[in-house]
């Protein structure tokens, strides 16, 4: 069945698209939207205290259901189409992709806490499901972006906040950019 899901289902301006294609245009368009709308509402949204009756309004559950069964659909099954591009052997696929869901799992809480605990990381992880989102729908329009870049990308943003994160643990007073020695106007 999922094999079945890169044959296309239709034909949009004489291209044919695929099941994989909507689920990762879809799941991508989800994601960037998402997580644009946490970093609006991060820095621009309302104040909880300013909410009638003192906090703010949460999403019902079934939309919460819906976004974490949206995300695992994409997700699991760009997993499996990997998979399954990457070998012809059926157990090989399982192991990888079984594996691949017990290592979510067993970090899913500790990495949750620690995002939880650092606002800025909070960002950078909602900057990293915008570029997740833009590689997915980059790659429903058939182009293909080499995952290192994204990878190192990821790395990179990562190590540059830890180290941000140990100076302003080090420091007491809040750090301060020094102001370039160039002058701003002619």
């Amino acid at each position: 069945w999922v094999m079945g899901l890169t044959r296309p289902l239709f034909n949009l301006l004489g291209q044919g698209i695929s099941g994989k294609q909507l689920i990762l245009l879809l799941g991508g368009l989800f994601l960037i939207g998402k997580a644009t709308y946490e970093i609006h509402d991060k820095l621009e949204g309302e104040d909880e205290s300013h909410a009638p009756g003192g906090g703010r309004v949460g999403a019902t559950m079934a939309s919460v259901v819906a976004q974490i069964m949206l995300i695992d659909i994409v997700f699991s099954l760009d997993s499996v189409i990997t998979a399954v591009g990457m070998t012809p052997h059926v157990p090989i696929m399982m192991v990888a992709v079984v594996l691949a869901a017990g290592v979510m799992l067993v970090f899913a809480g500790p990495i949750s806490n620690f995002v939880q605990k650092h606002p800025t990381m909070k960002m950078l992880a909602l900057a990293f499901l915008i570029l997740i989102g833009v590689m997915l729908v980059a790659e429903a329009f058939g182009q293909h972006v080499d995952k290192g870049y994204i990878y190192f990308a990821m790395a990179f943003s990562l190590l540059v906040e830890l180290l941000n994160m140990r100076l302003r643990k080090k420091s007491k007073v809040p750090v301060v950019l020094h102001h370039s020695s160039m002058p701003t106007e002619p």
